[in-house]
């Protein structure tokens, strides 16, 4: 899945918690949010305007966001509510992991694999 593609399905599947979602449709996503925030940080910064346009890009992206965390969890066959870990500060270290890690080849109880959906 190229960059493009990726950014429309995070869109397009704004609050799909079910599924699967692959690595670079994942990764993407977050290369698109960082992206859209150094943008609109920069955007404020140069015409010295409040943060408001951050907080609006934060708040639009949020909800797909934790869904698309929750489908690449699923991928590699761990329930959504594993982000949680995050907030024990060690459990980063495990969840960075799960998000790196390469997606069941077969399907899983949360679904087909999206990389062979894709074909």
């Amino acid at each position: 899945m190229n960059f493009t593609e990726s950014v429309s399905s995070f869109f397009s599947k704004y609050a799909v918690f079910k599924g699967r979602s692959s690595r670079s449709e994942y990764w993407y996503a977050v290369l698109f949010c960082m992206i859209l925030g150094f943008g609109a940080g920069f955007f404020e910064g140069l015409f010295g305007l409040p943060p408001s346009i951050s907080l609006l890009c934060q708040l639009a992206v949020m909800v797909p966001s934790f869904a698309i965390i929750a489908r690449r969890l699923h991928d590699t066959n761990k329930s959504g509510w594993w982000y949680l870990l995050v907030f024990t500060i060690v459990g980063i270290i495990p969840v960075l992991y799960w998000f790196c890690q390469a997606g069941d080849e077969a399907d899983n109880e949360y679904g087909s694999n999206p990389l062979n959906n894709s074909a």
